[in-house]
């Protein structure tokens, strides 16, 4: 594998993308999203980063809301539509997601890339109301192979937290995705 400071590593451009998801308009958000990628790669993005919650929006109000619109992860509509998105497009795509596991909800960004989904990543630290519809991730500060090098992923309030970036980096991250959404208080 090639080292990140090595002059022979080609160069990668890599797109963050903040849009403004409609809440709980699924299907369009996730039509506004592919627009958007598809936008980033054709102008040579080769690794694309959608927000935090960007099929869903993110202001819940209810345990009921966020339940309604959580998917399972690899195998709900969304996380197959950013599959084949990426694999139509030869890209990877980080992208935030209510992420349904067993009767759990969680804060998640999943990445997947040209050969399918490649992992998921839960936020670990919940910020403000977000306790009332998502538990904390129990995944740890996993990094991810592909073909870009090795991705870590935090979530927005992660960012705030030296911990996070140490940890990432001590798993041998070479870039890390922060799909955030912030919003009016």
């Amino acid at each position: 594998m090639i080292q990140a400071n090595d002059p022979a590593r080609p160069a990668l451009k890599v797109s963050c993308i903040q849009f403004d998801p409609e809440f709980g308009a699924v299907a369009k958000n996730l039509a506004r999203a592919s627009e958007l990628v598809r936008a980033a790669a054709r102008e040579g993005s080769r690794l694309v980063v959608l927000p935090e919650l960007a099929s869903t929006g993110y202001v819940f109000e209810t345990p009921e809301e966020a339940s309604a619109l959580a998917e399972a992860v690899p195998d709900g509509p969304t996380t197959r539509a950013w599959g084949a998105l990426a694999a139509e497009l030869g890209i990877h795509i980080v992208a935030g997601i209510a992420e349904r596991a067993g009767d759990a909800l969680y804060n998640s960004a999943l990445i997947t890339g040209p050969d399918g989904y490649i992992g998921t990543y839960r936020k670990a630290h919940l910020w403000h109301r977000e306790n009332l519809f998502f538990r904390k991730g129990d995944l740890g500060f996993p990094v991810f192979e592909t073909a870009l090098g090795k991705v870590g992923i935090a979530i927005c309030y992660d960012g705030w937290f030296p911990e996070t970036f140490r940890k990432l980096a001590l798993g041998g991250a070479e870039i890390v995705c922060i799909p955030t959404n912030w919003v009016p208080m």
